[in-house]
């Protein structure tokens, strides 16, 4: 069985950790986030983190390894952040950034513009020759990947051609067409 929780975490220079009652406060360069715990109990010294479980039920202990990767993820965050890029594949696709809003053109009869939380930064290249790259980058790796994932959602790549809106280095399996 894993033992993730039972890990500690190291906490680098520059980030900072307040325990309340039952709540983690993470803050460092890049932001602060915060998350609400049960049934685990957590202890910070000498820049390390664990976590100890109250019981040996399973639900516990299945807790007990999420919420130290919940709290990984949340100091890796504050301290230096999380990016993906998303690939655009197909002829005319397109996407451009005015402010927190992301207007993509993607072969519908009209522009999809999306709004992007604050807390996520958002930019665009397009280089002749090369598929249009949308990179996102926030601290928050769940609302990072909800946001990823959402805008993957407005045309998830198809099999035949393999057009639509990937993850850079996904690999999409593509299926033979019509034989003659």
């Amino acid at each position: 069985m894993s033992r993730i929780g039972n890990n500690p975490i190291k906490v680098p220079e520059g980030v900072n950790i307040k325990l309340q009652d039952n709540k983690i406060i993470v803050s460092g360069n890049k932001g602060s986030l915060e998350l609400n715990f049960y049934d685990v109990d957590i202890d910070y010294r000498n820049n390390l983190i664990t976590l100890k479980r109250n019981s040996e039920a399973s639900d516990i202990k299945s807790k007990h390894g999420l919420y130290r990767s919940l709290i990984n993820n949340m100091v890796i965050g504050v301290n230096s952040g999380f990016t993906k890029e998303l690939e655009l594949v197909g002829v005319g696709y397109r996407a451009s950034v005015q402010g927190q809003k992301l207007d993509l053109s993607l072969g519908f009869s009209h522009n999809i513009l999306f709004e992007i939380a604050p807390e996520v930064k958002v930019e665009t290249t397009s280089e002749k020759g090369k598929n249009p790259i949308i990179k996102l980058s926030s601290h928050d790796k769940q609302l990072l990947g909800y946001v990823a994932a959402k805008i993957r959602s407005f045309r998830k790549p198809e099999p035949y051609k393999g057009k639509g809106i990937r993850f850079v280095g996904e690999q999409v399996r593509r299926k033979a067409g019509k034989s003659a």
